[in-house]
């Protein structure tokens, strides 16, 4: 069983910025497309950025610009960098892992999220 691990949650102002980590304890990362949702306050929980193994990442339009996702495989670790933080980026973030590495949903493994709260 795969294990996720998120971190680096918390409250920030609009305008801030924080950056989420996410730990996986399987090896090697590579083999893995990994992403990250977002689940705001009585929505359903959507995603916002996948890093397929070997692929382009994507991104949903709402982040583009202002979220960064990275990989490193060394440490199996994925991030989720976030500026401009906006009060409707709101929300629990989940990481998820999938070994189908070139998926652009990947939904197979899931952490248990981090909360980011947006206010000022």
């Amino acid at each position: 069983q795969v294990q996720l691990v998120e971190s680096g949650g918390g409250l920030v102002q609009p305008g801030g910025s924080l950056k989420l980590s996410c730990a996986v304890s399987e090896s090697p990362l590579s083999l893995y497309s990994m992403g990250w949702f977002h689940q705001a306050p009585g929505k359903q929980r959507e995603l916002v950025a996948v890093t397929p193994s070997g692929g382009e990442e994507y991104y949903e339009n709402a982040v583009k610009g202002r979220f960064v996702i990275s990989r490193d495989n060394t440490k199996n670790t994925i991030y989720l960098q976030m500026n401009n933080l906006k009060t409707e980026d709101t929300g629990v973030y989940y990481c998820a892992a999938d070994p189908a590495s070139r998926s652009l949903f990947p939904n197979r493994y899931w952490g248990q999220g981090t909360q980011v709260t947006v206010s000022s």
